[in-house]
C-alpha cells in the first residue's frame, strides 16, 4: 500500500501512534540526563487539515476529531492529557492543523536534548526544512532514512528514541524494516525503537513479526488498533507498533489506552492487540 502522512494526518493511526510516542519520549524526560530522537521518515512535521491531501480524505475526523469529543476517565486522561496538550491549540486556529510525530517530539523536548530528521521526498522536506529548520536542536537530513540511521547511531547521548514510519510503497517494506531495525540494535542496543506499521494482510504481519522476534533482539513489545472491518482491500483500518526496548509500564498504559481508543475510535468491528514477541 501507499501510506503517505500527508493523506491521512490526524486519523486513528496517528493518534494510536502520537499517544504512544508522547509516552515514551516523557519517559525519556523523567531523567536529566540528555536524549536524541531520530525519525527516518519525518514527512513535513505539520499538516493542513483542510487542504488538498488531508482535505481529500478527511480522515481526522475519524481520529482526532473523536478523540477531541470524547470523555475520558481520569487515568485515561492522565496518560493522553501531555499529546493533546500538544495537538490541541492547532486544531483552534486557522488554517486548522495537525502536528506530526516531529511536531509532537519537538514540544517535548528540553533544552539539552536533540532530534535528527530524515526524509527523502522533496516537497515533504522542503516543509519540514521550513516547520523546524529554525530550532538548533534539531538537525535535518534529505535522505533516505534507512540508509542513513546506521551512521547515526549510537547518539552521542547514549539514550533516545528511534521512529521508523514509512509510507509502505515498496512491496519488501516489512523485510527492509527488520534489517533496519537489527542492524540498528545490534550498534545501540539500549535504544527505544518505534516502527509504524498497516495491518492489510494479518498474515504478512504476523511472518514479519515472527521474523523480529527470532533476531535475537531481547525485548520487543507489539501493539494493533484496530477501528473497523480490516480487509485487505478496504480503507486502512488495522495498525500497529513494533517497540524494541518499550520504556518501564508502557504495556500497563497500552492495557489502560487500547480498549479505550477501540471503542472511542472504531465502529464496526474494533480491536486491539498487546503481546511481547520477546522478553517482559
Amino acid at each position: 500500500m501507499n501510506y503517505r502522512h500527508q493523506f491521512h494526518a490526524g486519523n486513528f493511526a496517528d493518534v494510536f501512534k502520537h499517544i504512544f510516542l508522547s509516552r515514551a519520549v516523557l519517559h525519556l524526560c523523567a531523567k536529566p540526563a540528555p536524549f536524541r530522537i531520530i525519525e527516518t521518515h519525518a514527512g513535513s512535521g505539520l499538516y493542513d487539515l483542510l487542504g488538498p491531501e488531508a482535505g481529500k480524505t478527511a480522515e481526522w475526523h475519524g481520529g482526532i476529531g473523536n478523540l477531541m469529543a470524547a470523555e475520558a476517565e481520569p487515568r485515561v486522561r492522565r496518560l493522553i492529557e501531555p499529546y493533546l496538550h500538544i495537538v490541541a491549540p492547532l486544531l483552534d486556529k486557522d488554517p486548522k492543523r495537525y502536528g506530526g510525530s516531529p511536531w509532537i517530539a519537538k514540544a517535548l523536548l528540553r533544552r539539552q536534548d536533540r532530534m535528527i530528521l530524515c526524509e527523502l521526498h522533496p516537497r515533504a522536506f522542503a516543509a519540514l526544512l521550513a516547520n523546524f529548520g529554525y530550532d538548533a536542536r534539531i538537525k535535518l537530513f534529505q535522505t533516505d532514512g534507512y540508509a542513513r540511521l546506521k551512521a547515526l547511531l549510537p547518539p552521542v547521548e547514549r539514550r533516545g528514541l528511534v521512529l521508523i514510519d514509512p509510507p509502505f510503497e515498496a512491496a519488501d517494506e516489512f523485510a527492509k524494516a527488520t534489517e533496519a531495525i537489527e542492524t540498528a540494535w545490534r550498534k545501540w542496543a539500549t535504544g527505544i525503537y518505534m516502527l509504524w506499521f498497516p495491518v492489510k494482510d494479518a498474515g504478512a504481519c504476523a511472518s514479519f513479526a515472527a521474523n523480529l522476534a527470532g533476531r535475537g533482539i531481547k525485548r520487543v513489545l507489539r501493539l494493533e488498533l484496530q477501528t473497523g472491518p480490516a480487509t485487505p482491500q478496504g480503507p486502512l483500518a488495522r495498525c500497529g507498533l513494533i517497540i524494541v526496548n518499550p520504556p518501564f509500564q508502557l504495556d500497563a498504559d497500552a492495557k489502560i489506552l487500547l480498549p479505550w481508543l477501540a471503542a472511542v475510535l472504531g465502529s464496526g468491528e474494533p480491536g486491539f492487540l498487546i503481546e511481547w514477541l520477546s522478553g517482559e
